[in-house]
């Protein structure tokens, strides 16, 4: 019988109460803030990091994951008697920790080659970012707990990051035109006609789907977006930051647009707030 260890990255946003229930294995990144290193997602709340990304006088960085970190990952699971570990990955186009992954599965099979016939070590590049994967990972893991066998959940991890659209508006650009990570934020101009950014990621790439006047409009057109593309019976989930209000804003008119209530309302972490703002709103859904 299959025993599967699901694994992924902080930058996913998988909740701590969810990650403990479904006993998902998070590898924290890195993050240097001042004279101070920090594992997101475990040394604070969402809601504290906003707090202290604001007071930094400098942006925060994060680092990537190394190979030395999956290398451990893996002695780890195959010791303890897993047979398939799945890590779902952060976009490998814009972290190089995927690649790391990768090449840690090649050294650990060649370091143990008595292992390839019996631990089965399955890497998901996202192409994407926060719970447009950290969500596959949550749903996967819970068909696991079902009796779903290895190769069926990571076909639907894969099917799931392959049709996922993530959306999602920075209602302040600093953060991410300081990072330089959203490369499409760094471009975009239009701030002092009071216009913002709606964006996307499409193969991992960031693009902005549309530019609208207002906070209100922002939440107007997510919420139309979602309306006009989500495949019909399929869930959405709603990207909330340090902006409270807009949030419930979005949540009411989601309410109202789409009939339903959102499968998840959460908080993005670390990684996410630095390199996009905690000032956003966004939405989660299949297209």
């Amino acid at each position: 019988m299959a025993r599967i260890k699901f694994t992924t990255d902080s930058a996913a946003d998988i909740p701590a109460a969810l990650r403990e229930e479904l006993s998902i294995q998070v590898l924290p990144f890195p993050i240097a803030m001042g004279d101070k290193e920090y594992a997101d997602g475990f040394d604070f709340t969402p809601e504290e990091f906003y707090g202290m990304l604001l007071a930094a006088p400098q942006i925060p960085t994060h680092a990537q994951l190394n190979p030395y970190v999956f290398t451990e990952l893996f002695e780890q699971a195959w010791e303890e008697g897993y047979t398939d570990l799945i890590h779902t990955s952060i976009n490998s186009k814009g972290s190089a920790t995927c690649s790391n992954a990768f090449q840690a599965r090649g050294d650990f099979y060649r370091d143990h080659p008595e292992a390839e016939e019996t631990f089965h070590i399955h890497i998901i590049d996202a192409l994407n970012y926060t719970m447009g994967y950290g969500w596959a990972v949550v749903q996967a893991a819970r068909m696991a707990a079902g009796g779903a066998e290895p190769q069926t959940v990571t076909d639907f991890i894969q099917d799931w990051v392959d049709h996922v659209r993530v959306i999602f508006a920075p209602l302040d650009l600093r953060f991410a035109k300081k990072s330089g990570r959203v490369s499409a934020a760094a471009a975009f101009v239009g701030e002092a006609l009071g216009l913002k950014p709606i964006m996307t990621f499409t193969d991992g790439e960031s693009k902005i789907l549309a530019k609208v006047r207002g906070e209100k409009a922002v939440v107007a057109r997510l919420a139309e977006l979602c309306r006009s593309e989500r495949r019909p019976g399929t869930p959405y989930l709603m990207i909330q930051g340090s902006n409270a209000e807009q949030s419930a804003r979005l949540r009411d008119v989601c309410r109202q647009e789409l009939g339903e209530e959102a499968a998840l309302s959460y908080q993005i972490g670390g990684v996410i707030a630095i390199n996009a703002g905690p000032n956003l709103i966004g939405m989660i859904y299949r297209v």
